[in-house]
């Protein structure tokens, strides 16, 4: 029997800017497809960083030459969101249909809640944005109020919360079209950010991890397998040493110990792991896979890939 899978796709499925994207895309678009063909019934999240940045600086040069309000970012979010969708839904209908499989494929404009007390709030570390001299970034700190950091040497960069998914606000309607039979792209770049005022939604500035986030959508949607893709084949402890070992079947206990143990580096491979494990112990049953785009079908059929359940 077909499975519930979310695809949660990394930024090497989407390149780096347009160009890139429109080819990236379709090579995706196999890779997705091979899974649809099999039955499989398919729901996509992505990730957005080269996108949303492209969007915010450009937001922000138009704000500083034209002396306008600074776009949130959260605003970025849903701009990236919409543009993304738009290359790959398009993408993957042409394929399916190249295939003889006549489906729609619907993007939809993602709101993700997040816990206004998550102690993300209080230490943002997310950099975002270009790179800024030291006035450039006293100016941004004292006319918009951000909160900015010095990067490495090379400058200073605005910095935002990373708080952790509540809640997919758009879920009965991701629902509704997988329940028509419909291929779904949800919840990109982790979602917009929003906090709940009463009935009212308020876009706060914050960038939620697109692994997290499909975590949550996965959870939400009831789904059998999350398939969180990267750029290597397998997970692996002692990476890049002599005693390297490729992980091919991990128990959520496992994964804790091997992450205690500092094996998986942040903001790469821990964040993926983390997710895989919020998933695979969210239900009986639900199983996490981290493996290749390239060797997604493989790894649902138990050939490679490292599967956490």
């Amino acid at each position: 029997m077909g499975k519930k899978i979310v695809i949660a796709l990394g930024g090497n499925a989407l390149g780096n800017n347009l160009p890139e994207q429109m080819i990236a895309v379709k090579e995706t678009s196999k890779a997705i497809a091979d899974l649809i063909e099999e039955g499989h019934q398919v729901v996509i999240s992505h990730g957005n960083g080269p996108q949303v940045g492209m969007i915010q600086n450009a937001m922000a040069e138009f704000s500083r030459v034209h002396n306008q309000p600074l776009a949130p970012l959260s605003v970025c979010v849903a701009m990236s969101q919409g543009y993304i969708g738009y290359d790959l839904q398009n993408a993957l209908r042409e394929e399916l249909l190249n295939r003889g499989i006549k489906k729609a494929v619907s993007t939809v404009l993602t709101q993700v809640a997040v816990d206004p007390e998550d102690k993300a709030f209080e230490n943002p570390t997310k950099p975002i944005g270009a790179f800024m001299t030291k006035e450039e970034a006293d100016k941004l700190v004292s006319e918009k109020g951000c909160k900015v950091i010095e990067d490495a040497g090379r400058g200073y960069r605005r910095v935002v919360a990373s708080p952790k998914p509540q809640e997919i606000v758009e879920l009965d309607i991701i629902k509704a079209l997988i329940d028509a039979g419909q291929i779904v792209i949800a919840g990109g770049g982790g979602g917009i950010p929003v906090i709940k005022q009463g009935n009212h939604l308020k876009g706060v500035p914050a960038v939620i991890d697109k692994d997290f986030a499909s975590a949550k959508l996965a959870e939400q949607i009831d789904a059998d397998y999350l398939i969180i893709l990267t750029a290597v084949e397998k997970v692996a402890i002692n990476f890049g040493k002599p005693e390297q070992k490729w992980l091919s079947e991990i128990t959520p206990d496992e994964a804790r110990k091997y992450m205690e143990e500092g094996h998986f580096a942040p903001g790469s491979m821990l964040p993926k792991v983390q997710a895989a494990v919020q998933f695979a112990e969210s239900k009986a049953n639900r199983t996490a896979l981290i493996t290749l785009l390239e060797k997604a079908k493989n790894g649902i059929a138990g050939k490679t890939g490292t599967v956490i359940k």
